[in-house]
């Protein structure tokens, strides 16, 4: 089953969720910030990806600012980073959403059209 992860204020959610619903994807939904991955799915997610830690982080958000992540995520190991963003929901990228073999973070209708269907 996907796990779609998301943060109910986040207008990029909203409409990726809107997107799944048209498209009839079938989801369970889970609240990044009321509810994160534990740091056990966080390094699960990062397994199944290719792409460098810093895809995973909300770079555009304030917390990834105050916490100057910007020079620590280069030299971070998965493990820190799983482990931080598992106590902050509000550092991971948004939208997550994940299956057995697959994740993408962000929005883009293209890539969700190309991958999740």
């Amino acid at each position: 089953m996907k796990k779609f992860y998301c943060y109910a204020r986040c207008s990029t959610c909203k409409k990726a969720e809107k997107w799944l619903l048209e498209n009839q994807v079938q989801f369970d939904k889970q609240d990044l910030v009321a509810d994160p991955p534990t740091k056990e799915e966080l390094l699960a997610i990062f397994a199944k990806s290719d792409r460098p830690l810093r895809y995973f982080f909300n770079t555009s958000g304030q917390d990834y600012r105050k916490l100057n992540l910007k020079e620590k995520v280069p030299t971070m190991t998965k493990d820190e980073a799983a482990k931080m963003m598992s106590e902050n929901g509000k550092l991971i990228k948004r939208p997550l959403m994940v299956d057995e073999n697959t994740v993408t973070c962000g929005f883009k209708p293209e890539v969700y059209q190309e991958t999740w269907l």
